[in-house]
């Protein structure tokens, strides 16, 4: 896999508009963009860090696994992300390595394509990519 640098950081957080109030409000960084994407499952909502995105990551069905994350661990850095040109082509490199297993990719922010590398095999360090 070739990446192309960090994309994003991502927070897990119970409310998008509270966690707001810290990172847009309290410490000064805008927002890019912010959507419910997946179904309605989960709002994403990106902050301009200069050089690279915080993303807020908020479930919002019951039924989500962030949700008992969030119960467990409360709010927190949740995983880290890479970008890559394209990540059909970086899952199959990836599958060879033995770092993306049966991972399918999932609708990520602005209709890019995004996957989680298996936690086991980056030592339970939650890693994923996105791109085209």
């Amino acid at each position: 896999m070739k990446h192309q640098g960090l994309d994003h950081l991502a927070i897990a957080v119970p409310s998008t508009e509270e966690a707001l109030k810290v990172w847009r409000d309290r410490l000064g960084f805008p927002v890019v963009c912010s959507e419910v994407v997946n179904g309605g499952a989960v709002r994403l909502t990106h902050l301009d860090l200069s050089n690279v995105h915080l993303q807020l990551v908020e479930p919002l069905t019951p039924d989500h696994p962030l949700q008992s994350w969030l119960n467990q661990n409360g709010p927190g850095l949740h995983h880290f992300c890479f970008k890559v040109e394209d990540v059909a082509a970086s899952r199959a490199a990836l599958q060879v390595e033995g770092l993306a297993g049966e991972a399918t990719p999932h609708q990520g922010t602005q209709g890019k394509r995004a996957l989680f590398l298996t936690k086991s095999a980056t030592q339970n360090i939650p890693v994923e990519i996105t791109g085209a």
